[in-house]
């Protein structure tokens, strides 16, 4: 996260209707509100769908090294599939992405208290995060590719976080094949905010298998422990000589058999390197389809998740999803990070708006 001026905060993208973003319809809320989906495509074949549910990433198609596309994100192609209890498919989460302890915090001396709906603990911004919110959506035009932007105004007192928070989520699709995914939010009053994007990503197709050959690499000499709701200790252990070293490429099934207390990775990395400074800060890579993913943020955190809690009842663009049958790799601040002093501050004051990036860049070989 990046504090900034608020009178620097200004759209690049001139709004426009260009011919390589299409608008369709995605169905009906309940109340009759409808879903708008945007299509992007770029020059190298790649296809990116977003919807303004939750501004959710829903399919995301690139070639492999024969030059074959495929969906890489697990999705649905009907609204009902995100309407229904699912495990944040693609969706843009806040205000507070991961999990805030016990569901309080106390900000300038004040407690504010937030619904439990983990546990003990608040998790992904709450019952009706952003994930479940309807965004506002206008094509931006973009040098070399295209791009959405997606607007939400979050109320003061929303799930319990002070101030009204002003939302845009940038979504670009480059003629590169890379997604960039750029978050802006200003504040009218002290808050907190943890912004991020919960996509899937299966390298060889949605539904073809699970990740665990799957090859990653990750520029972080430490994670922070979690006790046994996976609220973070407060520690910043090494990761030499644990399964949470990713340091060279490792395949993902190599230890994730090892995690104590769960059934594989669902843990944040402490990230190398200057937070606020976009940098490479890991790699994915599948042997199968040779399709690789490098990841870039501008976040101190990265959060593994493998997918240990699909267990195939879920029905997708890819057919039934299995354990493991994915993973997501969120760029964030780290989890109940306004209960621990010494962890990056993820507080958004008037004045000082809050802006990170994180770019997805994919190639095959």
């Amino acid at each position: 996260m990046i504090l900034i001026p608020g009178r620097l905060r200004a759209e690049s993208s001139e709004s426009v209707k260009p011919d390589n973003v299409q608008k369709t319809s995605f169905g009906k809320l309940p109340d009759g509100t409808e879903i708008e989906q945007y299509t992007l495509k770029n020059a190298k074949g790649g296809v990116a769908k977003i919807i303004t549910y939750g501004a959710t990433l829903t399919e995301l198609w690139i070639p492999d090294k024969s030059g074959k596309s495929a969906d890489v994100v697990l999705g649905f192609d009907k609204l009902d599939g995100y309407l229904g209890d699912q495990p944040y498919f693609g969706a843009t989460i806040g205000r507070y992405g991961n999990r805030i302890a016990k569901g309080k915090f106390t900000l300038d001396g004040k407690e504010y208290s937030l619904f439990l709906n983990n546990g003990p603990n608040s998790l992904h911004g709450g019952k009706v995060g952003f994930n479940r919110k309807v965004w506002k959506a206008e094509p931006v035009k973009v040098a070399h590719g295209a791009a959405v932007k997606f607007t939400y105004v979050s109320v003061d007192g929303e799930e319990g976080y002070p101030g009204t928070l002003t939302t845009h989520v940038t979504y670009e699709l480059t003629d590169e094949n890379a997604v960039k995914v750029s978050y802006h939010a200003s504040t009218d009053k002290p808050t907190v905010a943890n912004l991020t994007n919960h996509s899937y990503f299966n390298l060889s197709g949605a539904g073809s298998g699970d990740i665990l050959k799957n090859v990653l690499q990750l520029d972080a000499d430490r994670y922070t422990p979690v006790d046994d709701t996976l609220i973070p200790t407060g520690e910043l252990k090494p990761v030499e000589g644990t399964p949470f070293d990713f340091r060279k490429p490792t395949a993902i099934g190599a230890r994730n058999s090892q995690i104590p207390g769960i059934a594989g990775y669902d843990h944040n990395f402490v990230l190398n390197g200057t937070a606020g400074k976009l940098r490479k800060i890991g790699e994915l890579s599948d042997p199968t389809s040779g399709r690789e993913m490098e990841i870039w943020t501008t976040e101190p955190g990265v959060q593994l998740y493998v997918g240990i809690g699909l267990n195939g009842s879920i029905k997708g663009l890819g057919g039934a999803y299995q354990q493991f049958g994915a993973l997501c790799l969120e760029t964030q601040h780290f989890p109940d990070s306004p209960n621990h002093a010494k962890f990056p501050s993820t507080v958004v004051r008037p004045g000082k708006d809050f802006h990170s990036e994180t770019i997805y860049k994919f190639s095959a070989k």
